[in-house]
């Protein structure tokens, strides 16, 4: 069964709707995957409408996409949050080969990656070679600032940062 699957990564670039080398997290942990849409909307008639990404992405192309064929899922985060999410089909490239696939709409803003592959868009074409990353990692600009207060002072930043 193996020598049909495509091996990808950890990380990958995809294309999505005509839009190249969008760096991806590959996450078999999520169900779904999602991807980064600001300016969603609804019309009268029951248009969905929506900009992939948004004008602080380098992905952004400012096309607007309309949508009759789509659904709303409740997505459940690691950390327990639950958000209704409009989930619409948009054409993919992985690996080589291109399908459409489902994804829900998300604030990806603050997210490393703004597009995440999961496991119903991978089940029966892909094999998740974890040591493999096509994606140089990137770090987060405010790690070095965040270390910088804890070393300045431990109990504050943690009054600060993680006491709820």
């Amino acid at each position: 069964m193996t020598d049909k699957l495509v091996i990808i990564g950890s990380t990958e670039y995809v294309e999505i709707n005509g839009v190249k080398d969008i760096p991806a997290k590959i996450d078999t942990g999520a169900d779904t995957s999602s991807i980064w849409a600001s300016n969603i909307d609804m019309d009268k008639d029951g248009t969905l409408s929506f900009v992939l990404f948004d004008k602080k992405s380098p992905f952004y192309t400012g096309e607007r996409l309309e949508s009759t064929d789509y659904m709303v899922k409740t997505v459940r985060s690691s950390h327990g949050d639950e958000q209704i999410r409009y989930r619409v089909k948009l054409p993919l490239t992985l690996g080589g080969a291109t399908f459409v696939t489902t994804f829900t709409l998300a604030n990806r803003s603050r997210n490393n990656f703004p597009v995440l592959i999961g496991r119903h868009t991978l089940s029966e074409n892909y094999l998740v070679d974890v040591s493999k990353s096509s994606v140089k990692h990137q770090s987060n600009p405010h790690t070095p600032q965040l270390n910088h207060e804890l070393q300045e002072d431990p109990y504050k930043f943690h009054r600060k940062y993680l006491k709820k």
